[in-house]
């Protein structure tokens, strides 16, 4: 038996419905959005960093909290964009405005957060390397 056969409508059916709409949303912001992309091609750069210097557990943990986190704000804001948009069918309204520029801000701040525990993670790693 199938776990994901949606013809049957019991728990594990909604559950593997769940994760296809998921991936979906995934696969959508990583396709259509070029921020995303952009911190998909900052994420990969890390984790190669973080291989190459070897970092430690809890810089591991760090780095891919910034990652999931960055990734989180980006989703987020996607989301609250597209519903936006689609509620003011291209109208300009100061509170829609507003509410996209909040969500822009955060995804900033996770940005600027993720960089500066970059900074305190690879930046001593660099110095010891280039001495």
């Amino acid at each position: 038996m199938n776990p994901c056969d949606n013809r049957k409508r019991g728990f594990w059916a909604g559950r593997c419905k769940s994760f296809t709409y998921a991936w979906a949303g995934i696969k959508a912001l990583f396709s259509l959005e070029h921020n995303a992309q952009f911190h998909l091609g900052a994420a990969v750069i890390v984790v190669i960093a973080g291989f190459l210097f070897n970092i430690s557990g809890a810089e591991w943990t760090a780095v891919i909290l910034c990652i999931a986190g960055m990734f989180m704000a980006e989703g987020f804001n996607t989301a609250i964009e597209e519903l936006a948009d689609y509620a003011c069918r291209g109208e300009k309204h100061p509170a829609i405005g507003k509410v996209k520029d909040v969500a822009a801000g955060a995804v900033l701040m996770m940005a600027v957060g993720s960089v500066a525990v970059g900074l305190v993670i690879f930046l001593p790693k660099i110095i010891d390397l280039l001495r």
